[in-house]
């Protein structure tokens, strides 16, 4: 069952494009998501953006209760359709990340894996992404390397995104950053698969 919640605007440009093929990402978890989480006792668990639910369905299968959250229908029914084939139970939230109305400090990991957050003054966003990780928990924001290599493709200008630097900034004395850096990125394929490189930024709730 997917809970309904307020959708954001964008909703039905990513409804549109998800409905273009039948699958749009590589139907794996991200390697970012693999390698930071792997040692972490597994808990209560928030996806951000989890779009056609490879994450989320990965972290269940480890032992994760997770919740994760789109503003594609389209995406988390297929999300859906995954986790029940896959046979593990996950929370399906439709709504952006601000607009959901989550329990802050509800989740010991909160990941937001290549997130499409608008920056907005206050950095509602990037303080929503820190306020919703409980004491001791990790916070894991992972995105492509959008340097001038890669431009701004597709009309998309990281200039008005939140990116791990910005979610880093609003990180106070209560944080550990533990991972803060670029690495290789490699990948299968599906969309965004040129992208060569990730901004990898994991932290600890003290």
């Amino acid at each position: 069952m997917i809970e309904e919640r307020d959708r954001t605007p964008g909703a039905a440009e990513w409804d549109e494009r998800y409905s273009t093929s039948e699958r749009t990402w590589s139907g794996e978890p991200n390697g970012a998501l693999v390698a930071e989480t792997g040692g972490l006792a597994p808990g209560r668990a928030l996806d951000v953006g989890c779009g056609e639910g490879a994450d989320a369905v990965w972290l269940a299968r480890h032992g994760w209760r997770v919740t994760a959250l789109d503003v594609s229908a389209v995406a988390l029914q297929r999300a859906q359709r995954q986790a029940e084939e896959a046979g593990v139970r996950v929370t399906w939230v439709h709504a952006g990340l601000v607009e959901a109305d989550l329990p802050a400090g509800g989740f010991d990991l909160v990941s937001a894996q290549y997130p499409v957050l608008r920056k907005v003054p206050g950095a509602v966003a990037e303080r929503t992404l820190a306020d919703l990780v409980a004491p001791g928990g990790t916070l894991l924001v992972v995105h492509h390397d959008l340097g001038t290599r890669h431009g701004h493709e597709g009309g998309f200008d990281p200039a008005l995104y939140a990116l791990p630097a910005d979610v880093a900034a609003v990180l106070g004395d209560g944080w550990h950053v533990e991972v803060d850096e670029r690495r290789p990125r490699s990948i299968s394929g599906g969309a965004g698969a040129h992208h060569v490189d990730d901004l990898v930024l994991r932290a600890r709730r003290r």
